[in-house]
């Protein structure tokens, strides 16, 4: 019999290709595995909820691995686990045993990300590598107008990268917020799943109608063209975050 556990990791994506293991790069999925193998002294294999892309953190990342053993002290299995990354800006926070059935991807019914745009001319210290400075006054009312025409059920072919897999490109957004708190704006975005870098480019749409580069109505028209030079840039990687996974 083995046991089947799933973790909840916290991670800065700056200095990994993404999630997923790949070949001659450097994954948090690899340095995670790498580390548990070490604390329990056997060949597991994680299997994450979903891969981040190059640079994208993520504040509650889920995953669940098979193991053999009862795992009885998880307040050693922690400080186990992290200390062997202890120079990776990865930790894993919390440890939960699970049923037989339970897959970290398959069993989500949720994903939510949250993306940071600091709106100032002073530049990014604290925040440098988490979030996205945007010098030029963004126009928090036109925005909240724009994110709108997200919401429910679309073809998202405009506003996913080309290097994109997906073989379905329907998706749909069950929330879709901007709020504003000081110099902070955060957008946040919640789906069952979503197309690669389609939250990137949603956010790069939202910063040109902020700019008034476009109107809000342009965001129907990027969707409905489902043409990918019709969107906007996509939003740098550095201020997206991997909020929760909802089960």
């Amino acid at each position: 019999m083995k046991f089947n556990y799933q973790i909840i990791i916290e991670y800065i994506g700056k200095n990994f290709a993404g999630w997923q293991i790949q070949k001659n790069s450097n994954s948090i999925q690899a340095e995670v595995e790498k580390a548990i193998r070490k604390t329990l002294r056997s060949k597991v294999n994680i299997i994450g909820s979903g891969r981040t892309d190059a640079g994208v953190n993520a504040i509650a990342q889920s995953a669940n691995f098979f193991y053999e053993k009862k795992i009885s002290n998880n307040f050693k299995f922690l400080s186990t686990v992290n200390y062997f990354l202890r120079n990776h800006s990865i930790s894993i926070l919390h440890l939960k045993k699970r049923s037989s059935s339970f897959h970290a991807r398959r069993s989500a019914k949720r994903r939510q990300y949250e993306y940071i745009i600091i709106n100032r001319a002073a530049k990014l210290v604290i925040d440098s590598e988490r979030a996205w400075l945007v010098k030029k006054k963004l126009d928090i009312k036109e925005m909240k107008k724009a994110i709108k025409y997200f919401l429910g059920t679309h073809d998202f072919s405009a506003l996913r990268a080309s290097s994109c897999t997906a073989k379905n490109p329907i998706k749909t957004i069950l929330q879709a917020n901007v709020k504003k708190n000081g110099d902070k704006i955060s957008i946040i975005f919640v789906s069952k799943s979503f197309l690669q870098k389609q939250v990137r480019s949603m956010v790069g749409c939202l910063k040109y109608v902020g700019e008034q580069k476009w109107t809000s109505k342009k965001i129907l028209q990027v969707i409905k063209s489902k043409k990918r030079y019709m969107c906007a840039p996509p939003a740098p990687a550095q201020g997206l975050f991997l909020k929760k996974i909802f089960y």
